[in-house]
C-alpha cells in the first residue's frame, strides 16, 4: 500500500496513542499528510499521565514516509476544532480522509455497575468525550471533506453492530458510548452517501495497546506471557491491525459498498489480504463469539 494516498490529507482525531497513533502512522505509511490532534503535549500530559504526546505521533507518521502534523486539540472545545478544520483548509484546501476516534474513557468506565451505582459525574463526562466529541469534530470538518468526491469517515467504537446489538458492554454508559458510535456511522451514511462520500464504523479486536500491555505487565515483543493470566489474549491484535484497514478502505475506489455500515479489522483482512505485524489475521469478534462468550478454552487456532 506503499504511496497508494500520496496526495491525500487526512485529519485522525484522538491520535496520541493505541489504535489513532497507529492508524496515523498506517496513513503516512501509504503517503498520507496526516493532521493528528490530541490533549497531550510536551509537558502538558492529559488526565492519563502517559508519555505519549501528540507530536510524537506526528515524527511517526513522517518516518513512516508520510507527513505528519500535530494540532493540540480539546475535541470538547467547538472554537479549537473550528480552528483546527480552518488550519487544515488554508494548509492543504482539501481533507479526504476523517478518522473520529477521539475516546478519553478508560479512566471513567466501570465494569457490571449498573447506572444508579456508577460515578455520575465520571459516566457524564465519559458520554460527552465519546460522543459529543465526534459530533462536534463531524460538524466542522466534513463540509472540507464534501468538498471534492470520494471521501472517508471513520467512526471507531469498540464491537461490531451485530456483536452489540445482543450483548451488555461493560456498563450503562461505556454500552451507550459505543453504540452511539456505530449509530453515528449509519446516520452519516445516510447523509454523506448522496453527496459522493462514504461513512463507516470500524472496530478492532481485543488491541494490544500501550495501556493494554502495561496493564498485563507486558511488551510487544512478550506479550504473549499475559497469556498465563488472561489466556483469552491469544486473539489479540496490534494496533497496526486496524490502521491497515483504514488505509484498506481509503484506498479502494469502490469504499462506497461499505457506506454506513459496521466493519471489523478482521472482516477487511479478509476482504483486502491484509495482515497485522506478525503476518496473521486475527478474528476476534468471530472468537468472541464461538470461543470466549460460551466459556470455551481459549485457542486462537483458525481464528488468526
Amino acid at each position: 500500500m506503499a504511496e497508494a494516498l500520496a496526495g491525500k490529507v487526512a485529519l485522525v482525531a484522538g491520535a496520541t496513542r493505541g489504535a489513532g497513533r497507529a492508524i496515523a502512522v498506517q496513513l503516512g505509511t501509504a503517503g498520507a499528510t496526516v493532521y493528528v490532534t490530541g490533549r497531550s503535549t510536551a509537558g502538558r500530559p492529559s488526565e492519563y499521565h502517559r508519555p505519549e504526546t501528540v507530536e510524537e505521533t506526528a515524527a511517526l507518521v513522517t518516518a513512516a514516509g508520510g507527513q505528519g502534523v500535530a494540532v493540540v486539540t480539546d475535541h470538547l472545545v467547538p472554537a479549537q476544532v473550528e480552528a483546527l478544520v480552518r488550519r487544515i483548509e488554508a494548509e492543504q484546501g482539501r481533507l479526504d480522509v476523517l478518522v473520529n476516534d477521539i475516546w478519553g474513557g478508560e479512566l471513567l468506565f466501570e465494569w457490571d455497575s449498573a447506572v444508579w451505582e456508577h460515578d455520575l459525574d465520571n459516566g457524564l463526562r465519559l458520554l460527552r468525550l465519546a460522543v459529543e466529541t465526534h459530533a462536534i469534530t463531524s460538524h466542522y470538518a466534513l463540509p472540507l471533506l464534501l468538498r471534492n468526491p470520494g471521501g472517508l469517515v471513520v467512526e471507531m467504537t469498540d464491537g461490531t453492530a451485530e456483536y452489540n446489538r445482543t450483548r451488555y458492554r461493560v456498563s450503562f454508559f461505556y454500552d451507550i458510548a459505543k453504540s452511539a458510535v456505530l449509530r453515528m456511522a449509519f446516520a452519516l451514511g445516510h447523509e454523506l452517501g448522496p453527496r459522493g462520500a462514504t461513512a463507516v464504523a470500524l472496530t478492532p479486536g481485543w488491541l494490544r495497546s500501550e495501556m493494554m500491555l502495561d496493564h498485563f505487565g507486558v511488551t510487544e515483543d512478550n506479550w504473549r506471557d499475559a497469556l498465563e493470566k488472561v489466556p483469552h489474549f491469544c486473539i489479540s491484535e496490534t494496533p497496526s491491525y486496524v490502521g491497515r484497514a483504514v488505509v484498506a478502505l481509503a484506498a479502494d475506489p469502490q469504499r462506497a459498498r461499505w457506506n454506513g455500515g459496521s466493519l471489523s479489522s478482521g472482516q477487511l483482512a479478509r476482504e483486502y489480504g491484509f495482515t497485522d505485524l506478525d503476518g496473521s489475521r486475527p478474528d476476534a469478534w468471530r472468537y468472541m463469539v464461538e470461543v470466549q462468550d460460551p466459556d470455551r478454552p481459549a485457542d486462537a487456532t483458525g481464528y488468526r
